[in-house]
């Protein structure tokens, strides 16, 4: 059996997955998920019109800050608002 501090943790944490990227908003702070890696994180600088691509301005130690990321819902990748 779980302990429930385990099974509400979870709960949170997916519930902070934003399903609909065109809801974010310049200057947000997110991470870029895939296969339950956290493989980016930073300030979304833009977000595409139909919402599925979102462009990423890297934060966290070593980040270049002058180099943006590109990020395509297509590449199978999840979002969290941190």
């Amino acid at each position: 059996m779980k302990a429930r501090g385990t099974v509400l943790s979870r709960r949170i944490a997916q519930s902070a997955v934003v399903s609909n990227w065109g809801t974010l908003t310049v200057g947000e702070r997110i991470e870029v998920v895939r296969h339950a890696h956290v493989v980016a994180a930073g300030e979304v600088q833009e977000v595409s019109g139909s919402g599925n691509v979102v462009w990423l301005e890297p934060a966290g130690p070593g980040a270049d800050e002058a180099a943006k990321q590109l990020f395509m819902k297509s590449d199978g990748v999840e979002l969290r608002r941190v």
